[in-house]
């Protein structure tokens, strides 16, 4: 007798990075927090429901954030950058940690060659008490 490991036949169904990330969801997102500069920090607490209640997405791997940052602007990244880390401060379930989706967009932006500026790194600081943002942990 012959003792083998068992194997789930649909791992798929406990796998996180089958989440399907909803673009329009985003772009609702982005319209929301704007693609200026980003100089005014929108209150959170008054959006959509739909997208308070979508804490699903600070738990999205980050290899499926840096796939999806490249069907969007630069600037639209970084709309998505200042919503993740207000998202962490002013909604419930909204925890990303170490695993924030803000570390693989900034990632993104520097494969792009358009890495964050210091206006935008001191702003993150200011508006987020996440000690892993932007990069992630050491």
């Amino acid at each position: 007798m012959s003792v083998g490991a068992w194997e789930p036949e649909n791992q798929a169904s406990n796998d996180q990075s089958s989440t399907e990330i909803d673009r329009a969801l985003l772009a609702k997102i982005i319209d929301i927090v704007g693609e200026d500069s980003g100089e005014t920090a929108p209150d959170l607490k008054s959006i959509d429901q739909e997208i308070q209640l979508a804490h699903w997405l600070a738990g999205v791997p980050a290899a499926q954030w840096l796939t999806e940052a490249a069907h969007w602007n630069e600037n639209q990244v970084w709309a998505l950058i200042r919503f993740f880390a207000l998202a962490e401060m002013q909604l419930p379930d909204w925890r990303g940690g170490a695993e924030s989706p803000v570390i693989p967009l900034a990632k993104s932006l520097r494969q792009r060659k358009a890495p964050l500026q210091r206006e935008q790194l001191l702003w993150i600081r200011q508006h987020s008490d996440n000690r892993y943002l932007p990069y992630g942990p050491l």
